[in-house]
């Protein structure tokens, strides 16, 4: 699914400038993001597990379960993420069956990755 895509009309974009922290481990997921564009690298226990780029999800389990995060997300280059509140994922996945299974797949892809790991 091509997010970047989904989103392209969109305007309320979050900047990040390379080098910062769009959040941290333990900070409150009030969103989920989707990186339009640029990179960042998904921090756990100070290891990069993943370097994202443009159409990438991030923050995705935080708002699912209502917890703190479980990974930092550091801009690697300068960033736009687009942030989706629970409400809008909600609606995302009663109206996008496909957008459901997407969120699904990468939960799993970075759970397997992660398992290999430990």
């Amino acid at each position: 699914m091509n997010l970047v895509e989904l989103f392209r009309h969109q305007i309320d974009l979050q900047e990040i400038p390379a080098g910062q922290a769009l959040f941290r481990k333990g900070d409150k997921g009030n969103f989920m993001y989707v990186l339009m564009s640029g990179t960042a690298d998904i921090i756990v226990h100070d290891r990069v597990m993943e370097t994202a780029e443009a159409g990438t999800l991030v923050g995705e389990m935080a708002i699912i379960d209502d917890n703190t995060r479980s990974a930092t997300v550091v801009a690697k280059t300068d960033c736009k993420f687009l942030p989706i509140e629970h409400e809008r994922f909600i609606f995302l996945v009663q109206q996008k069956p496909e957008f459901a299974l997407h969120v699904m797949k990468v939960l799993t892809h970075r759970l397997r990755k992660t398992d290999t790991i430990v």
